[in-house]
């Protein structure tokens, strides 16, 4: 079931990152960064289950980073902290 779960959460990260490389969605969007914020913790936590802590660390920090892309998402504020 852990490795379905681990699966399931690369798909979800891999889908919106195939399509902003192929130009067919922005990485500044509501879609990109949920499905990237859903997918990298579900990866965490099939990875603290399995007590991988490499994994972890990049599946926490992908987490926390695209928390931090959707707050910026939500609030319409830029990169350098601008208003978009």
């Amino acid at each position: 079931m852990r490795q379905i779960i681990g699966l399931i959460g690369a798909l979800i990260i891999l889908v919106p990152f195939s399509a902003s490389q192929l130009g067919r969605l922005r990485t500044a969007t509501w879609t990109y960064q949920v499905m990237n914020l859903v997918g990298a913790s579900l990866l965490t936590v099939v990875a603290a289950l399995e007590r991988q802590y490499g994994f972890i660390l990049v599946g926490g920090v992908w987490a926390c980073m695209s928390a931090v892309g959707l707050l910026r998402v939500a609030t319409g504020a830029t990169r350098d902290g601008s208003e978009a």
